[in-house]
């Protein structure tokens, strides 16, 4: 993996140069000689660069490589990461680089935020998925080793960039799962994975077969019926502040590590993407990872449902009942609609048997909210304004974009059956909104609750910046910036 490093010292001859110029700024930078300078402006001005976001001249002289950066006309956190991500693509074939960090004219942060900002976005925008290749030539693969960034005072930005560094891990980790096909990543292994990560303090409980049984996960299990591999949950406890003895947040993902849709089959063509229906649970695993790394001084509760949603001649049929953890009958009117069914049970054991009062679940819940909103923005339904207000913003700080959906009564009653309590769709119609307020009926009322729709957020189709092709990880920035300013 890319190394950073920030020095106060001398550079070494081969290492690319890397010097960022804000929108019409006026070009002088300590880290050119006046050779270098003189020939930067020459490239600079036929070029016609006057520091545009995401413009780049890149100028070759005796002295070696120099890459001027545009950063555009207030550049602020976002701008410098996705700066350091598109530096990831510049840099492809270079062993070494240095980015000098110096005042940026119309940026608010300070040198240590911009060199910050800049080095996280070369950390997750340098994630590959190439564990299956095996014909890929060498010189394929990146050869960029290192980023060093010439800083003032190496140490305090060394140390307090600790935060970044474990939320790149986590990002890169919800990523890994997320882009393993499903005959390697079942609910067992993705079950153990998640108990390895016992390493880092955090309590993982893993449940099985019988004790989902044994605990009334009826939904869950009318899911997992259907395949031959067996459903897990996991239970992840981060208790980062030993003084308080409840939770501060829970959080429950989706796992559905593939989604056929069971006797309510999906079509071919598409079908292969389902191996991400788990990325809810992938986020809220590697949220908890991140809280780890970070030694975050919070208390927070992750609960994952992990199974696999197959059709056989065992699999739930439409229109069967189901009853629930809660108590609540569930009739299936379509096994494709299944998330919400492993999510129901899944924030009612959380609630029940932790006493937690703030929720958040994170799922690829619906195409009815994918078709709403596209890649653009992630759904958010919320019982309670202020948390959702909360997210939003932490949304917007992030690049992980969360538009507000509506929960009515109206919603409400379209999801009413005529023979149980419920039924698991609620119609052509609004089902973003139906499907949340399916999972509202398993929230208790003292508790404040929102929850994600990441189903187009999900998946980069052609890469960015900041995410190549593949898996996005959506969820685990944004969680975190949220859960920290709690």
């Amino acid at each position: 993996m890319l190394e950073i490093v920030f020095s106060d010292g001398k550079i070494g001859p081969k290492a690319v140069k890397i010097i960022g110029v804000s929108e019409n700024a006026k070009l002088t930078s300590e880290a050119l000689t006046a050779e270098e300078l003189k020939l930067v402006k020459k490239a600079v001005a036929q070029a016609g660069f006057y520091g545009k976001k995401g413009s780049f001249v890149e100028v070759f002289g005796s002295s070696g490589k120099i890459i001027v950066a545009g950063l555009g006309e207030k550049p602020d956190a976002l701008a410098l990461q996705n700066l350091g991500g598109a530096l990831v693509k510049k840099l492809f074939k270079d062993c070494v680089a240095c980015y000098y960090v110096e005042e940026i004219k119309g940026c608010k942060l300070s040198l240590e935020e911009i060199a910050h900002n800049i080095a996280f976005g070369l950390m997750i925008g340098s994630y590959r998925f190439d564990k299956y290749f095996t014909k890929k030539k060498q010189e394929e693969y990146p050869s960029l080793e290192q980023v060093i960034f010439k800083v003032r005072n190496p140490a305090d930005v060394s140390d307090n960039f600790k935060d970044f560094a474990a939320l790149s891990n986590a990002v890169r980790y919800a990523r890994d799962l997320c882009n393993e096909p499903s005959n390697y990543l079942t609910p067992e292994v993705f079950a153990d994975d998640i108990k390895r990560l016992e390493y880092l303090d955090l309590d993982v409980e893993i449940l099985g077969q019988k004790e989902l049984e044994e605990k009334e996960f009826n939904m869950l299990l009318s899911v997992a019926q259907g395949s031959s591999k067996e459903p897990r949950v996991a239970i992840i406890k981060w208790h980062g502040n030993p003084d308080f003895d409840g939770w501060d947040c829970g959080l429950v993902g989706k796992g559905v590590t593939f989604d056929s849709g069971g006797i309510s089959i999906k079509p071919a063509n598409g079908m292969w993407d389902m191996k991400g229906d788990m990325t809810g649970a992938a986020v809220v695993v590697s949220s908890l990872k991140a809280l780890a790394l970070q030694k975050a001084p919070l208390n927070v509760i992750g609960i994952v449902g992990l199974v696999e949603n197959m059709p056989s001649g065992t699999a739930t049929r439409p229109g069967d009942i189901v009853s629930s953890m809660s108590g609540q009958t569930v009739e299936i009117l379509n096994t494709d609609a299944e998330g919400r069914l492993v999510l129901g049970d899944c924030l009612w054991y959380v609630q029940e048997n932790f006493g937690v009062s703030r929720l958040i679940d994170v799922a690829t819940l619906t195409g009815a909210t994918m078709r709403a909103l596209g890649s653009e923005y992630a759904g958010i339904f919320s019982n309670d304004d202020k948390m959702a207000d909360a997210l939003i913003k932490a949304g917007e700080q992030t690049g992980e974009k969360l538009w507000r959906l509506p929960m009515n009564d109206a919603y409400n009653k379209m999801i009413d059956s005529d023979i149980a309590d419920m039924k698991n769709i609620g119609g052509a119609n609004a089902g973003g909104s139906t499907a949340a307020c399916f999972l509202g009926r398993f929230v208790k009322k003292d508790c404040a609750w929102s929850h994600l729709d990441i189903a187009g957020v999900d998946k980069e189709e052609k890469g960015t910046p900041l995410c190549p092709k593949g898996a996005t990880a959506f969820g685990v920035r944004v969680l975190n910036k949220y859960l920290r300013t709690l």
